[in-house]
Parts: C-alpha cells; structure tokens; sequence
C-alpha cells in the first residue's frame, strides 16, 4: 500500500466513522433493562447495538397483524405486511417486548431505495423468521437490533431488509406454558381523574405491566356496536376507561359480541402513542366465544387455578405438584 492509499484510506476511515467498520456489539439483557424509560417516558437502553432477550411466547403473530404481502402500497405511512409477536419475562424480569416485521415503509425512504421488502422477499423472510415453529407458551430466545416505537422498544429488522440486520428466534423449550394473567384493577392503571398513572420507574402503573398478560374483573363495553376484526372499542368499570384493541383471530371474525356484561378481559397491556406517558391499551388477539372472559383460548386455559404446571390442563400431575407440597412449610 503506498503513502497516498493509506492516506486515503485513513480519511475515509475517520469520515465514515467507527461503527461502520465494527460488528454490533450484542448483549444478554432482561426485558426490565431493555424497556427502561426516563421521566419523558423515552427508552433509555443503549449498552448495545444488539440484544438478546428470553421469555415466554405469549400468541400466534397472524392473530395480531395480516402478514399477507402486498408490494403495490405506495401511500405515505402506509405499511403492507406486518407480523409481531410479543413475549414476556419470567420470575424477577417483570416486562415484555415485542419483535416486528414489517414489508414497506414508504414514509421512510432514506431506508432503502425501494422502500422495503418486495412479495417474495417479504414471504422469504416470513419463512425464516416462522422456521423453528414457536407457540404460545414456548420459551425462545430472541436476538436483534431494535428501534423505539410509541412508548417501547422493540426489536426489528431497523426497517433495513440488509442480512445483517435480521433478527433471530430460537425455540429454548417447548410447552413451558402460558403464563397466568395477573388481576389488576383499572384504578391501578388510572388515576380517579381517568388519567394514565406514569411511573418513569415503572415499579407501579402501566409501565409495570406493559407488554405482559394480565387480567381485569367486571368490565362493560362502551361502544359494543363496533365489534369488528382490528376494531378499538373502550371498556369501562364504571369510572374509569381503557382503550380494548381487538385483533385478527377467527373467533373475532366469526363471531360477534356475544359478552354478558359485566365481563372479564385477558389481555396483553400495550402502549401505542406519540405522547409516551399515556396511550395505554389492551390486546386480545381472539375470543372463543365463552360469553364470560374476553380473551384467546390459551390465555383462558393459563387462568385455571388448579393448573400448578401452566400446560393449560388440569390434571394427575397438577395433583401430583399439589401433594408434594402439601403441608410443606
């Protein structure tokens, strides 16, 4: 190399800067670190350039978003295919996070010349990503890049198609179980003035249980009429209200409210708002029609009491976990 190249090469080096010419670096983190916000409500996780996070798979994805490809979309903001998944972490890690798939993004076309993926790279990547066969209650591990997004991180592909920007599932351990919703009240999610209670710490409100199943007792539906696939309707306990975004399952399509009010919902709390101390909503993905709980057939089975190992089922091994503990101080 002679004097002048390496010159050149040194200038070019120092214009592009460090991080062009360095593998991501890449991380182990729990969801409570990765969703840490400060008291603007912004994400505030930047140790890496990558993550690896494990927690169990809380839905089917096609229950929430349609992955059907569709390159011919060309309006601003608007977004064909689209697939996400949330999973939440387990003992101590009180949080969740959710992984995102997207085909175009028109209304970001600095990204990529065309905007995205086109149909057959989009169903490609689909296959790929769909490849280890990963069900609600697995356990997997997730490993990516990722971008915030309407109050939490998520990780994605950083709307980049390059290879190097994938992300990766891997299944961990099949049939751990989903996990028990937890009871929360309304009037711990709101304020008596019907206002989101943002804790920037995120021990207490919204933040607390944010992308994570939970369970709320005796609500009413507000606008009942509405019912539809990917509808938002609001439910109320008599005092407060919280948006109820409902999504793509085939017992929404097939059905219609058929809820005896007043109803228990389980759901995933998510948060999707520009302003990130509020816009808090919950998620149900399906309903199978019980008329009594809102909430996807798996997320039903997870609220049974008597199922001591979460497999959905009550059974001689619950009785068995029952009484080798019993009397056990």
């Amino acid at each position: 190399m002679t004097g002048r190249t390496a010159m050149l090469m040194t200038l070019l080096i120092l214009a592009l800067g460090p991080a062009t010419w360095a593998d991501p670096t890449v991380a182990a983190v729990t969801h409570t670190q990765f969703q840490a916000v400060n008291a603007a409500g912004e994400q505030t996780y930047n140790a890496t350039q990558k993550v690896i996070l494990d927690g169990i798979a809380l839905h089917n994805p096609a229950d929430m978003l349609d992955p059907t490809a569709d390159d011919t979309i060309t309006a601003m903001y608007n977004i064909s295919g689209q697939w996400q998944l949330f999973f939440q972490g387990e003992g101590p890690d009180h949080a969740g996070t959710a992984v995102y798939l997207g085909q175009l993004y028109n209304n970001l076309p600095w990204i990529a010349p065309d905007g995205g993926y086109s149909n057959a790279e989009f169903i490609a990547e689909l296959a790929r990503i769909n490849a280890p066969g990963f069900s609600p209650g697995d356990r997997i591990r997730v490993t990516g890049h990722f971008l915030s997004y309407k109050g939490k991180n998520n990780v994605n592909e950083q709307h980049n198609k390059a290879p190097d920007h994938d992300f990766t599932i891997e299944v961990l351990e099949r049939g751990v179980g989903v996990p028990r919703p937890e009871w929360v009240g309304l009037d711990e999610l709101k304020d008596a003035d019907d206002k989101f209670i943002f804790d920037p710490t995120r021990a207490t409100g919204p933040e607390y249980h944010q992308a994570r199943l939970i369970k709320l007792q005796d609500l009413f539906l507000v606008n009942p009429q509405d019912w539809a696939p990917n509808a938002t309707l609001t439910l109320t306990d008599g005092v407060r209200t919280i948006p109820l975004k409902l999504g793509r399952g085939n017992g929404i399509y097939r059905g219609s409210n058929n809820l005896v009010e007043p109803f228990d919902v389980i759901a995933i709390l998510d948060q999707d708002s520009t302003n990130l101390k509020e816009g808090y909503r919950l998620y149900v993905m399906n309903y199978d029609g019980n008329g009594h709980v809102l909430a996807c057939r798996e997320h039903r089975h997870a609220d049974r009491p008597g199922d001591t190992d979460l497999d959905g089922i009550v059974d001689f091994l619950d009785l068995a976990r029952l009484a080798a503990d019993w009397l056990q101080p």
